[in-house]
């Protein structure tokens, strides 16, 4: 939970010592009312005491209390801001943090309990803050001033104090040792039902479709219910707590008192010094009972931490979690290629973390500065995790991949992604116009409304485009909702090419479109991208037949490498799949 801490910044540390200062200040003012309190017990119960004194005293009194006031709303005032500005600065941290992360650190955690931990779990510590400096700081010195000022004053009375205490904090740690792995079991269940929720959300157009509305309703209503219950187990065991304390407070008071009644009945009634030693035993019951409340209402107060405590203790650990996991792909120190455009897998293999085997084996072909190599086989024959491996999404489990004759380890990710345009097989566009999508990860300089139009040219998108209300302007939703699967690909890839990047890689990014469209963008990106290196994983045919060399991938291995002719004679693999889509005649002809 303290390492959580050590992002507090100086700012947030002058803040906590002032609330330290203050907060002595406010228990100061609240510790001298029982002495106040205790002079006009003796001035009442003395006979001839003027009134102006017992004013004064009052008025004292009067003074402390708002004083205490007046120092509790400063106080409550500097930790919002301290509690504020600390969560900001981690979910600063764990967001920047996670942004940095690769495909396998996503694959440990899932989007559902990141969201959690970026939100729930970092309001959870900021709330901790919040009433950690308001009641953690008062309660200990309240309760250790409090006992140092009724100490020597009568041992039955202290006696009775302590057992009370004592009670409290068996109750507490019993409770604590009931509710502290519930509380774990919550933040898990939160995940979930984000989970649920977002799934839900996402696929509603499919959920409606397959009519599945109960189904995906009964899903919600489980891991809803199991967060309930978990909520009401611990809201439960919590909710004795503050009766019993109350009832603790209520029953030390009625000791107090009673013992006291009997300390005064123990002094002798035989003259005026008798009776003087009668009022200052009388009006030290009445102090003593007063400050014997404040220990335990200093206990009464670390309750409220203790309640939140569980909660942010299991919150600091899940984002200390991901701020503890070091990304798996790292940058590298900054390379100068020897090339331009030049991609080389040298004995490529590649494993997944959680696999027990190869998905890419002994994998070995160039890139030369502006030829097309195209990437086919059957479905599951790891062409995704192929052209992974040439962005650098994933490091190569052995072998070498060299850019521009480089170590592709070797470049920093500015260098690398300058050199490298990513479009994935997902087409996925952000909330914001056309042009703000266009231009989205602009490295070095901004990228200009001509060069824009050239990109959405190329890729075919201008047509839709300008069909649109504000043309560049328009709006995109969250997703690109809004948009056609046909337009969605369009203007990513034209995103991509507008950032004039030495290689491409489509990760079957023509899928969604028409055949008319597939053709005429390749055909655009071969006379208008020359000198730019094309690395395309499709399923037709169609689109990679022309290709300067196609690799043909079977299980993770490469069945083939050549042209569309030379497969065709040779590799039974290619043959298969490209008589699946295309008769003899077609093929011959094409």
């Amino acid at each position: 939970m303290l390492k959580i801490f050590r992002f507090m910044k100086k700012r947030d540390l002058g803040y906590a010592l002032l609330c330290l200062i203050l907060v002595a200040g406010q228990v100061w003012f609240d510790l001298t009312m029982p002495d106040y309190m205790s002079d006009i017990t003796k001035l009442i119960i003395t006979p001839g005491s003027p009134m102006t004194e017992i004013w004064i005293a009052g008025a004292k009194m009067l003074s402390c209390a708002l004083g205490s006031a007046a120092l509790a709303v400063i106080v409550g005032y500097f930790a919002s801001r301290l509690a504020s500005n600390f969560s900001y600065t981690v979910r600063e941290k764990v967001f920047y943090h996670v942004t940095d992360f690769g495909a396998r650190e996503m694959k440990k955690f899932s989007t559902a309990s990141l969201i959690t931990r970026t939100t729930n779990d970092i309001t959870q510590i900021q709330m901790l803050v919040a009433m950690g400096l308001q009641v953690m700081i008062r309660a200990p010195i309240m309760a250790v001033w409090a006992v140092l000022k009724i100490v020597g004053k009568s041992w039955e009375l202290s006696l009775l104090t302590a057992g009370a205490v004592l009670l409290i904090m068996i109750v507490i740690l019993v409770l604590m040792k009931l509710v502290l792995p519930k509380f774990r079991i919550i933040q898990t269940q939160i995940d979930e039902v984000n989970r649920v929720t977002r799934e839900n959300l996402n696929g509603l157009r499919i959920v409606r479709a397959f009519n599945a509305e109960k189904y995906q309703e009964d899903k919600f209503e489980a891991a809803n219910r199991n967060l309930m219950k978990t909520q009401l187990y611990t809201s439960r065991k919590m909710a004795i707590l503050m009766p019993f304390i109350s009832m603790i407070m209520s029953g030390l008071s009625l000791g107090i008192y009673w013992l006291g009644a009997s300390l005064v009945n123990q002094v002798a009634i035989t003259g005026s010094a008798a009776v003087a030693e009668r009022v200052n035993v009388f009006s030290e019951v009445v102090v003593f009972s007063s400050y014997a409340i404040y220990v335990v209402m200093s206990f009464m107060m670390l309750v409220v931490i203790f309640m939140m405590w569980p909660r942010a203790q299991v919150s600091a650990a899940r984002i200390e979690e991901v701020l503890a996991t070091v990304p798996q792909v790292r940058e590298g120190q900054g390379a100068e290629g020897t090339e331009k455009g030049s991609i080389e897998f040298r004995h490529v293999s590649f494993r997944y973390a959680d696999a027990s085997e190869d998905c890419l084996q002994d994998i070995s072909f160039s890139a030369n500065p502006g030829e097309t190599v195209a990437i086919v086989g059957p479905t599951g024959s790891s062409k995704t995790s192929l052209v992974s491996l040439a962005a650098r999404l994933y490091d190569a489990t052995e072998g070498e991949i060299l850019l521009d004759g480089q170590d592709i380890r070797s470049y920093t990710f500015d260098q690398l992604y300058e050199k490298i345009g990513y479009i994935s097989q997902k087409a996925v566009l952000f909330s914001g116009t056309v042009e703000e999508n266009l231009s989205f990860g602009e490295s070095g300089q901004k990228i200009s409304e001509e060069v824009q139009k050239e990109a959405l040219d190329i890729a075919q998108a201008t047509e839709f485009v300008d069909n649109m209300p504000d043309k560049l302007q328009a709006n995109i939703a969250q997703g690109g909702t809004n948009l056609s699967g046909g337009q969605k690909q369009r203007l990513t890839i034209a995103r991509a090419i507008a950032r004039k990047p030495e290689i491409l890689i489509f990760d079957d990014s023509f899928s969604a479109l028409d055949y008319r469209t597939d053709a005429v963008l390749r055909k655009r990106l071969a006379t208008d991208l020359k000198g730019t290196t094309c690395l395309i994983v499709a399923q037709r045919i169609g689109t990679v037949k022309n290709a300067d060399r196609i690799i043909v991938l079977d299980e993770g291995r490469m069945a083939g490498i050549g042209t569309h002719e030379e497969l065709m004679k040779n590799c039974p693999v290619y043959q298969e799949i490209a008589l699946s889509q295309l008769s003899q005649t077609e093929l011959e002809v094409s």
